[in-house]
This record gives C-alpha cells, structure tokens and sequence, in this order.
C-alpha cells in the first residue's frame, strides 16, 4: 500500500507524492530555514525527515520497498562535494556536485524498479541540492550570499530515504544504508 493509501493522509488539493533522496546533513539548516521563509506547512517534525537532499527518483505515487532495499544494499557509499550554485532553464537555483556520475548510478537503479517515473521529468537528470527560485528579489547572488562560508559542501551519500511530501504532512517512509 502507498503512503496515499493511509487513513488520514487525504486531503483538498494536491494529494502529495514520495521521493526517493540522498540526505544532506550538513545544509539541514539552512534548507530549513529556506523551506520555512516561503512555506512551513513542508517543515517536517519527523526527526528522521531530512529537509536538505539530493533527489535520486521523484514523484513517486508508488514504490517497491524491495527494489529500493537491493538498490541501496548493491550501492557503495561515496563521498561528494557540492561545489557551486548553478541555475536551470526553469529559474531553479541548485548546488552542483562533482559526483554526477554516482548519483546517476542510484537513479538509473530506482529508474528501473520504477519505470512509470521520469526522473527529475526528464531522461538525462543533472543531480542536484535544490536552493531556491528565480524571482525578483531571489538571484544567485543573493543566494550564494545567503550560503556565505557554507561553501563547498562535503558530504556523504550512505543512504537512501523515501520521504513523503505533502504540506503538513512530510515524513520519512523508510531508509536503507548504502552497502548493506
């Protein structure tokens, strides 16, 4: 049963989704901090929701826990840095990090367990941290302003979280280390 299945987790409007995500401890914070500015509803009070990630495979309106299970067992964990504040087409401004190739990797395993999803809506995703958006008052100036001192990142990537997102509702769904 998907988590859109449980008693309770139903309401007006948009009906939420999971992602399956690399959690980025060291920007926790300041993830928070951003997601609460423009809206608390996804500020979880799961402990163990992480707020700061990088995206393996998402919208995920079902999921196969085993798959995801021998995915995260037959992947090694490594680390990473996430280097420079970069933008795409769409005004997303995101971190980069130097190890494409290894998130790719997690993605094109989830990818497989989950045919029905185009990872990041497309099919050669650019791993990424999620910032912010373009706007008039939000460049990437102002948001490498904002990281001052934070950057770059060293990071980790030793295991994979399936989170549940939906305002007032973001949760952790499981999680599986990296190597078994």
């Amino acid at each position: 049963m998907g988590e859109q299945d449980r008693p309770g987790r139903r309401s007006v409007g948009w009906p939420g989704h999971a992602v399956l995500q690399v959690p980025v401890i060291e920007l926790e914070d300041w993830i928070v901090t951003r997601t609460r500015h423009y809206d608390a509803g996804f500020i979880s009070d799961d402990p163990g929701f992480h707020h700061a990630h990088i995206t393996v495979l998402a919208p995920l309106t079902s999921w196969d826990v085993e798959a995801i299970a021998a995915l995260a067992a037959s992947s090694k964990p490594f680390d990473f840095e996430l280097d420079h504040v970069d933008t795409f087409a769409d005004g997303t401004i995101y971190l980069h990090t130097d190890k494409t190739g290894e998130f790719k990797q997690l993605t094109a395993g989830a990818w497989l367990a989950h045919p029905q999803v185009r990872p990041y809506g497309g099919d050669d995703p650019l791993p990424h941290l999620t910032l912010d958006r373009l706007s008039a008052q939000v460049g990437v100036a102002s948001t490498e302003a904002l990281l001052d001192g934070l950057l770059p990142v060293h990071g980790r990537a030793n295991a994979l979280e399936l989170v549940w997102y939906r305002s007032n509702e973001c949760h952790l769904i499981g999680r599986w280390p990296l190597g078994g």
